[in-house]
């Protein structure tokens, strides 16, 4: 299967009400998106009986039986080991909420195209029409066996949660939650190196974060995972605190393992003094909060289209920004991470995405911008060529290392 932009057609039809002129003839993006953006691929010919023969019957029952007899054969005459199902319940779409499953596939689909564009690794988007988190659970359990990975994707917080748990104990092939550890591991990329330019280490950092959903608590989990200082998590009522009352199991468990300094009250509180913000939650941080951070601070303000903190300001104060808008230098963008994630793991059969392959994908990527190190150029742009084959050796590396791979 080949991932591949469709050309728009440039017929006249119409919209359902009639007779009215078609979006995409005054939008491109609906141009580009008329017919999908992907398309079923061959990659043997079919010319003639003979190739007939050998790609369907009688030559694919031989495939099929020696497979029924040694089930591992499966990776090897079938697209199993190359291929990731994309699979979302249209509940956290975006910046656009809860859409719903088809409203969803646009997005599905460019995922997988950037799988393949970016990773080499084909990938199939599933749109669920069910947001209970054990009919997901099943409904992916039963779906596995054509997959050699699994991408949730656009599923909201707290039940992403709950799927990758249960997914990961049930099923031996990688599941990953591209919301909660793409974001992770390129934001703990662009920390180091922002640290590097600094002449810091990430131990002597104290982090806050605004935003307790999946990217959050995923970033700060990682963050804690490869030596930070210190972070806090604030969501809309305050820094999350074992204090608090009003905790979900999630938020409880965060408050666990961050906060070691018992920061309480406001996100603007906890910036005080702070070296590091990351923003994963929208909203306006004032510029007074951000005043009030640590003399050569990095700013990540990575809410789009408006992040958090706006870089004509961030830039006032800070040593380092980045956005995860593609029109501002320092790109937070997982697309950066989740290819070569899965090229990795899937070239080695790894069972699952341990933490420690995460840390080497992160470590690998700030890995690439090597001595061109600058206040504008602490992540590699997703078009720099080596990035995906750096993280990729870097992930099946660790996977051996940390004894997941089967090959």
């Amino acid at each position: 299967m080949a991932a591949e932009i469709v050309n728009p057609r440039s017929d006249s039809s119409t919209d359902q009400d009639g007779g009215a002129e078609p979006l995409d003839s005054f939008d491109p993006a609906f141009a580009l998106h008329r017919g999908g953006k992907m398309a079923v691929q061959a990659t043997v010919p079919v010319r003639d009986k003979d190739d007939l023969s050998l790609a369907y019957t009688p030559g694919v029952a031989r495939v099929c039986t020696a497979i029924a007899e040694q089930p591992e054969l499966v990776h090897d005459y079938t697209w199993k080991s190359s291929v990731v199902a994309v699979v979302t319940d249209g509940t956290a779409v975006l910046g656009l909420g809860d859409i719903g499953p088809e409203a969803s596939l646009p997005v599905m689909e460019g995922k997988a195209i950037l799988f393949k564009q970016f990773g080499g690794v084909d990938a199939v988007p599933i749109a669920l029409d069910c947001t209970d988190a054990d009919e997901i659970v099943e409904t992916v359990v039963r779906l596995a066996p054509s997959f050699g990975g699994v991408n949730l994707e656009d599923i909201s917080a707290p039940r992403c949660f709950e799927i990758e748990r249960k997914l990961q104990e049930r099923l031996d092939i990688p599941v990953f939650h591209d919301d909660q550890h793409g974001t992770a591991v390129v934001t703990l990329a662009a920390l180091r190196n922002a640290a590097r330019l600094s002449g810091r280490g990430i131990g002597e950092l104290r982090a806050v974060i605004s935003g307790a959903g999946a990217a959050g608590v995923a970033i700060a989990r990682m963050l804690v995972e490869a030596g930070l200082g210190d972070v806090a998590v604030a969501d809309r009522k305050g820094v999350v605190s074992v204090d608090r009352a009003d905790l979900t199991p999630v938020k409880r468990e965060l408050a666990e393992f961050t906060n070691k300094a018992g920061l309480t009250g406001s996100l603007e509180d906890a910036l005080a003094g702070a070296d590091v913000f990351i923003g994963v939650s929208g909203g306006t941080v004032p510029e007074t909060a951000v005043a009030s951070m640590a003399k050569g601070a990095f700013v990540f303000a990575m809410a789009n289209p408006d992040p958090e903190v706006h870089p004509d300001v961030a830039h006032k104060y800070a040593a380092v920004v980045a956005t995860g808008r593609s029109d501002f230098p320092n790109q937070i963008n997982n697309v950066l991470a989740f290819p070569g994630i899965f090229a990795g793991a899937l070239q080695v059969r790894a069972s699952r995405i341990t933490e420690g392959m995460k840390i080497a994908a992160a470590e690998a990527l700030a890995g690439v911008v090597g001595d061109d190190l600058a206040a504008d150029y602490v992540i590699p742009s997703p078009f720099d060529e080596r990035v995906a084959p750096a993280v990729t050796a870097a992930v099946a590396a660790a996977a051996r290392a940390e004894g997941v791979a089967r090959r």
